[in-house]
């Protein structure tokens, strides 16, 4: 049997087969793999009518398509791994589910990946996860940063107003003084300006209680050489009496 094909003003006319399998094509990657495409085919050769049987042209254009097709999920799965291989030793947020239904997210370091019917996980604590629900990557040093902005903020949140602290609070404070000055420039950069504002007024605040305090303290100290002062002259004058 030679081949054939439909002409038209000179150009070869696409048939309804065609037509279809080129839609399959363009779907691919979204809804069809090779299965589901070389099913379709199948049933187009089963089913095609006999008294108008599909060309030979036709076939070879399909089986064409059919490789091509193949080639593309290969190529996709080749790129799947070899993006999650470069994770490997990353730092990544994953959104998975709860027992309970809700969202929820698994930070930790990728430590190997997994690929299955042409899927790739990536392991977390020994716990697999779709690269599909790859949230984030994230820098160690921009997460540990972070952090510390953090829980900077909330630390200095839990003291009162800067009007109401006293001596009790001085321990919190300076620690807190301790934890900024300690910190990087970059780290420093994670601290919002009224934080930082914020933390000045009670550093300042601190060192005005315990002026006070020690000039309170120095007071009381001098009233009481004095009043021993006093009590001894006292003493004194009744012997030579």
């Amino acid at each position: 049997m030679g081949l054939m094909a439909p002409v038209k003003d000179g150009k070869i006319v696409e048939t309804e087969s065609q037509k279809s399998l080129a839609k399959a094509v363009k779907s691919t990657n979204d809804s069809m793999d090779k299965e589901a495409f070389l099913q379709l085919l199948v049933a187009q050769m089963q089913y095609q009518d006999p008294l108008e049987p599909t060309s030979n042209t036709e076939y070879i254009s399909q089986y064409a398509q059919f490789s091509q097709v193949e080639q593309m999920q290969n190529l996709a799965a080749t790129s799947e791994l070899a993006r999650a291989t470069s994770l490997v030793g990353q730092e990544v947020y994953v959104k998975t589910t709860g027992t309970d239904g809700e969202p929820k997210y698994v930070y930790g370091k990728v430590d190997y990946v997994a690929f299955e019917n042409n899927k790739a996980y990536v392991s977390i604590e020994e716990s697999l996860y779709s690269l599909d629900d790859l949230v984030n990557v994230v820098d160690v040093v921009y997460k540990n940063a972070f952090d510390k902005g953090y829980e900077f903020s909330i630390d200095l949140n839990k003291l009162p107003a800067v009007g109401g602290i006293d001596l009790s609070h001085a321990e919190a404070i300076d620690d807190l003084e301790k934890r900024y000055n300690e910190m990087t420039d970059y780290e420093k950069s994670f601290i919002a300006t009224e934080t930082r504002t914020k933390l000045n007024k009670y550093i300042e605040r601190l060192k005005e209680i315990r002026a006070i305090a020690d000039e309170t303290e120095k007071n009381e100290a001098e009233d009481g050489e004095e009043g021993s002062d006093s009590g001894t002259e006292e003493t004194e004058g009744a012997e030579k009496a």
